[in-house]
Order: C-alpha cells, then structure tokens, then sequence
C-alpha cells in the first residue's frame, strides 16, 4: 500500500487525484459542479451535487490507476474552504443548499457586528477581519432563514460543516463529525491562539455548540470510509483547506516562505510558524496545516476572482470558446492598450477588503479589441496577486523580518506562461512553478502520508520538491511601480460608489 487517493473539492469542479510515495501523479479525475446565482451576490452549490460528484471522480481515479481500496495507504481531503452546509443528523440531508464562501449575503449582518464594535475582538481571537466571506455569518443565515432550523439546531438535532466535515461525514456514514484546524480557522468561530471554538463569539452569533464538529490536527486519522464507498475501507488521514493544503504541498513549512495560488480565487500564503502574527496592510492571521498538534500559522490575501475572469470572458462577454483560448488571444496584442480590468464582481478582498466594490473596465478607446480586454484581464490577476505580495512584504519587514525572495506559484492559471512573466515583473522577484502543480491535492496526500507513516519527517517532504520553470523579472523597479500605480489608478475607480 504506497499509494493516496487525495479528493480536491473545489469551488468549480470535484476532483479525486491517486499520487504514489514519491508525490507523482498516477491518475486523475475531474467533474464540474453545477453553480447557482439566486440573486446577485449569491453562490450555492447543491451538497448532495458536491458528495455525488466526489465519489464518481474516487471510483473514476482509482479505475484509470488499475488500483484497488487495499492498494491505496490513506486518503487525504482538500476542499473549498468557509463554504457552509448545513444537514440533519439523522436524515444526512442538507437543510439547503451550501453557501459558497463568495457569497456576500451576509454582510448586512457583519455591517452590524463593525458597527458595534466586535472587529477588533473577533480579529484577536480569529485572525480574520470581520466579512462575509467566512462562515459564520453564512450559517447564521441559514439558522434564521432555513423553517425550524434554529430550533432544530438547539435540540442537537443539526450538524454544521465546511464541505470536508460533509464529505467526512458521507464517507463515513455519519460516524464522523469532524474538521481539521486550517478549516476551523475560516469560520470566524474559532481561536486559533487556543486552537479551541470561541465560546463568546458562539455566544455572540446564537451559534449553538451541538452543530459544531471535532478539530483535529490536518494530518491526523479521522475515521475509516465505508467500505460500499470504494470496495474496501481506507484510512481519511489527512485534511486541510485548499489554501493551506497548497502552501504544505509546495512544501512551504518554514516562516517566510510564500506561496501563490491561481484557481477561481487567488490565494497567497506567507508561513510564519509558530507566531501568530497580525496584519496592518490589510491581511488576516490564519492557521497553516499542522501535521502535529504545534500551532503553525500564516498570513493570507485573498482575490475572490481569479481565473473567474477567464469564465466570464468566455460566459458573460462571449469573447472566447473555451478557457484555453485566453493566452493565444491575449498574446494576439503586445500590451493590453492602456485597459485596465478590475474584475470586483462580488466586491475586492485582501488588501481593499471593500464588499461594495463592482467591477469596471477603464481606459477604453475606440481602438480597444476583445484582444486588450482579454490581455487587461489576465493582468488582473496578476495585480491583485501583486498588491497581497506588497503588504505581505510590508507586513514581513515590519515585524523583523525580510521581504520574500520568491513566490512559488500552483493551480490551473499557473500554467499561462504570460500571466506568470508578468508576475514576475511586476512583483521584481522569481515566480516560480513545481514539476508537480496539483500541490492542492498533493498537500492533502502528504498529510495523510504523514499520519498513516509512509513519509518520517517535513524534511522527507521538502525533498519531494521539484522546480520546473523559474520566471525572472524583465521590469525595472521603476516600471513595476508605474504599473501598480496605474493599477490602484483603476482600482479607486471600482470602489467609488
């Protein structure tokens, strides 16, 4: 048994991925999830869609590998972090559909918790700046909105997960109710100083302690699927929240080291170990993935539309076929002519933290094509990425320390060679990108290799670690800050509402 079977939930698409001992890839298999608007600012996904999808795509994998459930050691889960479900406990069935941690309805209510005064205590506690985008206010919803579910919630009848504790959940058959700290650290419920649920923001929130699952360290056996699941049982050793699952796959353990990733989102970590640092540039403290109960924590900056963008290029403006075709229409021009594209569709994360922001195209002239809009936006990607790195660095030296000297960089936008020179450029260090780039899924794998004993140490792990390409900076300093500049330019104009 030296093989892990790794289940990546993300925010578009399922995904089950089998790695053998040395962290390679053997088979993969990948399913789109159904997205669905209400109304604007709203994203659910159908759970019962999620779990479906999921075990079709660990049947799909596990059959192209020619393996069998004895053949795989452990499995490991990664998933779309503060999306929130909320199911019956005996039933198994989800109260509504889940909210995905785009979703901005419950903004009115953080609007209340700023106004009275509780930012600076959830901050403390938490690590996070008070928003809609974790789950807290996503499950208060429900409790208020979902007929009975309050009162259902009271009488322990309700559990409440961020999609790992469901697909726990499903695979065991109920009998594990359960989460790993890097997801418990997205809810705004939980302390990460004490690695413990906040009885006072409980308390705060009407969040009853009945709904709430175990944590546990993210490489750590959970449970034993069923074996009706995929022939046989296997160990759930390993879990982690997509963003910190990569920031342990790209094999980032030690304080200073940064990693990118381009998925739906952006989502950049710092490591900075056993500390638990605070921001003043607009980041939050969350927990890194703990392969032992050490605390190990890490700055984040997140962009809620990344490769999005590319999907409405091809969705909303029609101005491609496919995803794959954005490079070859964005090299079709030598520069984006002077568009800028702030893609705040569902208002601007880290460092601007400003919901209300909408998105705008700026800079238009009559000779502008579909070609500098598609370049203007791959470069938005680019400086959003780029102002995270700018106040992480700022945040780095201020608290004693050096600016990171390069960025390592994974998801499926990583592989656009522009995109990457031009982050590159921007940010005037190396970008650079693994052999392997499914570092999501191949964090969730380490970890369960971690706990179930095929690897001995971190130090094992960083020499799994293999570099493909290293993007050097083209840009002078000065033209990299003219090009930021211009960028908050554009940026002041999508806020100004």
């Amino acid at each position: 048994m030296t093989h892990i079977l790794a289940l990546d939930q993300g925010t578009s698409s399922s995904r089950s991925i089998v790695f053998d001992a040395r962290g390679q890839v053997v088979a993969m298999a990948q399913r789109e999830l159904t997205q669905h608007y209400p109304q604007p600012g709203w994203v659910e996904h159908d759970a019962e869609e999620v779990w479906a999808g999921q075990i079709a795509t660990a049947r799909e994998a596990l059959a192209q590998a020619g393996l069998q459930a004895r053949d795989i050691t452990a499995i490991g889960i990664t998933n779309q972090r503060e999306t929130t479900v909320l199911w019956d406990r005996r039933s198994g069935r989800p109260l509504h559909r889940a909210i995905v941690w785009q979703d901005r309805r419950g903004e009115a209510l953080c609007a209340q918790l700023r106004q009275h005064g509780h930012a600076e205590a959830i901050r403390h506690s938490t690590g996070l700046v008070v928003d809609s985008y974790f789950s807290a206010t996503k499950l208060r919803w429900l409790l208020d909105h979902v007929s009975g579910a309050h009162i259902a919630a009271a009488q322990g009848e309700l559990a409440f997960g961020t999609i790992d504790s469901w697909l726990m959940w499903k695979l065991t058959g109920g009998r594990v109710h359960a989460t790993d700290v890097s997801n418990a650290s997205r809810t705004m419920l939980y302390d990460i100083r004490h690695n413990a649920w906040d009885p006072e923001l409980l308390a705060l929130l009407h969040v009853p302690d009945s709904v709430l699952p175990q944590v546990h360290p993210s490489a750590h056996v959970y449970g034993e699927c069923d074996a009706e699941w995929l022939g046989g049982a296997i160990p759930i050793a390993g879990v982690a929240g997509d963003q910190q699952a990569a920031l342990f796959g790209q094999a980032c353990f030690k304080a200073g080291l940064v990693k990118n990733t381009y998925g739906t989102g952006c989502f950049m970590l710092m490591h900075t170990g056993e500390r638990f640092e605070s921001s003043t540039h607009g980041l939050i403290t969350t927990a890194a993935a703990q392969p032992t109960a050490s605390k190990a924590y890490a700055l984040e900056g997140s962009v809620f539309i990344g490769g999005a963008v590319v999907q409405w290029l091809r969705d909303g403006l029609r101005a491609i076929n496919s995803s794959s075709e954005v490079q070859a229409l964005a090299e079709s021009v030598p520069d984006a002519g002077g568009v800028m594209f702030v893609p705040a569709f569902t208002g601007l994360g880290a460092p601007y933290w400003d919901a209300h922001a909408r998105g705008a195209i700026v800079g238009l002239t009559r000779g502008s094509t579909a070609a500098h809009i598609a370049r203007a936006a791959l470069e938005s990607i680019a400086f959003q990425s780029a102002a995270l790195l700018h106040a992480m660095a700022r945040d780095a030296v201020a608290a004693g320390g050096t600016a990171p000297l390069e960025l390592r960089v994974d998801g499926g936008a990583c592989v656009n060679d522009l995109l990457m020179q031009f982050q590159a450029d921007l940010l005037g260090i190396p970008v650079v990108r693994p052999r392997v780039t499914e570092t999501t899924a191949l964090g969730a794998a380490l970890l369960a290799g971690l706990a179930t004993g095929i690897y001995a140490g971190l130090d094992e792990l960083a020499a799994l670690w293999r570099e493909d390409r290293r993007f050097e900076p083209r840009l002078t300093t000065g033209q990299a800050a003219e090009r930021m500049a211009q960028w908050e330019a554009a940026v002041r104009q999508a806020r100004a509402r």
